[in-house]
This record gives C-alpha cells, sequence and structure tokens, in this order.
C-alpha cells in the first residue's frame, strides 16, 4: 500500500528541510553528483500547497554509471523503486506508506531534468499559474486519493501546458 494523496498548506519549513536532506545527500552521492541537488516539485515553490514530501533531484553523467549509488541511497535510508528506469533511479524515504521524501537520480539535462526545472521555475514566477495548479491539484487529490499515478496523469496536461507557455487559467 502506498501513501495516499493529502495535499496541505504551503509550509514555510520545507525549503530548511530540502536543505538538510540536501546535505546528507550530497555526502552520499558525491561520487556521482555533476553539479548541485535540486529542490523540486511543489514543496519548492512558496505558497503552493502540496503532498507533504520534499521532492529532490540528483544530477549525475547517466543512469548506469549511477547504478551503484542505488545502493549507497538504501543504506542511508532511502527506498528504491524501478519507476521510470529509462529516465531515472526514484527513491522514496522512509517507507511507501509514509513519505517525507522523493529522490530522483537523473542525467544532469536530459529532457526530464529540464522539464522539472522549467516547470518550477514557471510557478515560481507566475502566481496566477501557481494559484491555477493548487486548484488543480486540490480537485485532483480529492478525486484520486488513494490513486498516485492517475493523480500525476491527471496533471500531465496542465504541466504541458505551461512548459509550451500557454497562459494558466484557473
Amino acid at each position: 500500500m502506498t501513501a495516499p494523496v493529502h495535499i496541505v498548506d504551503y509550509q514555510p519549513a520545507w525549503p530548511g528541510l530540502f536543505a538538510q536532506e540536501q546535505a546528507l545527500l550530497t555526502f552520499v552521492l558525491a561520487p556521482w553528483l555533476v553539479g548541485p541537488i535540486a529542490h523540486i516539485g511543489s514543496t519548492a515553490v512558496p505558497g503552493l500547497a502540496a503532498k507533504p514530501v520534499i521532492d529532490m533531484m540528483a544530477p549525475v553523467a547517466d543512469l548506469d554509471s549511477a547504478r551503484p549509488a542505488i545502493d549507497a541511497l538504501v543504506a542511508a535510508g532511502y527506498v528504491y523503486h524501478p519507476y521510470r528506469g529509462d529516465v531515472m533511479h526514484w527513491f522514496c524515504k522512509p517507507s511507501p506508506e509514509h513519505r517525507t521524501h522523493h529522490l530522483h537520480v537523473v542525467p544532469l539535462g536530459s529532457s526530464w531534468w529540464q522539464a522539472q526545472i522549467a516547470f518550477r521555475d514557471a510557478l515560481r514566477q507566475n502566481p496566477a499559474c501557481r494559484d491555477a495548479y493548487q486548484t488543480l491539484k486540490r480537485r485532483l487529490a480529492d478525486a484520486h486519493p488513494r490513486d498516485r499515478e492517475a493523480y500525476t496523469q491527471a496533471k500531465g496536461p496542465f504541466i504541458a501546458g505551461v512548459l509550451a507557455v500557454q497562459p494558466c487559467i484557473p
């Protein structure tokens, strides 16, 4: 069983929780990192309601050379799941049932890396877009409280629209 989709109001502590985990992960992933670990997802956008899970993205040269990082992260308390293994190495912490952190180990500069940064930055820069996304997230969490994949898939058209630089419509 995985954790339910539950959206909470923005918490000012989220950037500090990211910084704490970033320090640990920078140490654990030092042999594989090719840049700084990024805070992504809704907890990285001030004022945006979110699932209370800190999303992070660790840049590596490529997935094959970063495969040994899986064991290092498991030893540091992360749970590995082969979700979208062609795009990333994906982890959660402390368990799939109770998640406080998500970690995406991703090739730096990949299309997935670029999209995550671009979407985060668009929401940070455009309060109307952020608010429209928040409204959508709350509606989808109500519609899919026990189906994280359906919740994530349903956000896709909105995210694609933002990345295509279309105006946000509430």
